[in-house]
């Protein structure tokens, strides 16, 4: 840990007093925010980790989870001005790596999807996700595997992302498709979705399809009115032969008589 631990809890504190507009003082944060609770647990729990007083480290983030409800494994590396809102249900995998100023909601999972059969062989590997900076993910959301989620990204509420997403996108549904081309980085975008436009590409899918319905009524419509007309045509045309064929048994029997 490259900083001070009290440096990196005073910075975590901070970002939960700016970013959640509920949080009227630094005191209501200290005594009244799990969210922050858990991360102080879990910078000392980090600090024994590197100390290699695992065992130790493994048990006050055991009690920390009961307490608050969060679950952050000892090894995760995550930098400065992290903030948890809500928290509950959150769980964070021993090989993640999360960066400066990131947003993670509740319910919110960053985990492993590799098998545990042979958990031995995955001991020192990567099995967990990289978050870059200003990332902000959404309550609910699944992020799986060792990928990696650019900066200044969001996932939405729900996601299940099992793939890397490059920076300055947003990503929602199951599995996580990109949702907006360009994110306003100034922005704080509180679960990690724009307030503006939605561009939703399902949507956008499904309003194409009704497009190219419409198009196919238009065409059969003007070839039924063509397809009329002909017919109407063809009734002209057959009266007008049947009139000269009248016309031409009148004459001949005339020339007989």
């Amino acid at each position: 840990m490259s900083k001070g631990i009290f440096y990196l809890i005073f910075k975590d504190l901070k970002a939960a007093k700016e970013r959640d507009p509920a949080a009227r003082s630094l005191l209501e944060v200290i005594f009244t925010y799990p969210g922050f609770h858990s991360l102080f647990f879990h910078r000392v729990c980090h600090l024994l980790w590197n100390f290699k007083l695992k065992f130790i480290a493994r048990f006050i983030g055991y009690i920390s989870r009961i307490i608050t409800s969060v679950e952050i494994h000892p090894a995760a590396i995550i930098a400065e001005g992290f903030f948890i809102d809500h928290g509950a249900g959150l769980v964070i995998g021993e090989t993640t790596v999360i960066g400066k100023n990131v947003t993670i909601y509740q319910q919110a999972t960053l985990g492993g999807i590799s098998p545990s059969i042979d958990s031995a062989s995955q001991r020192n590997s990567k099995r967990h996700p990289t978050l870059g900076d200003n990332v902000i993910v959404g309550s609910g959301a699944q992020i799986l595997g060792p990928i990696h989620i650019g900066n200044n990204s969001r996932i939405g509420a729900n996601a299940v992302v099992i793939r890397d997403v490059p920076e300055n996108m947003t990503y929602v549904g199951v599995p996580a498709r990109k949702l907006e081309s360009s994110i306003n980085k100034e922005c704080f975008e509180a679960y990690g979705i724009s307030k503006g436009k939605i561009d939703d590409p399902n949507k956008k899918s499904i309003l194409a399809l009704f497009e190219e319905l419409h198009n196919l009524h238009l065409k059969v419509k003007t070839l039924e009115s063509k397809l009329s007309d002909s017919e109407n045509k063809k009734e002209r045309f057959e009266l007008k032969l049947k009139k000269e064929k009248t016309v031409k048994s009148k004459e001949s029997r005339g020339k007989w008589n």
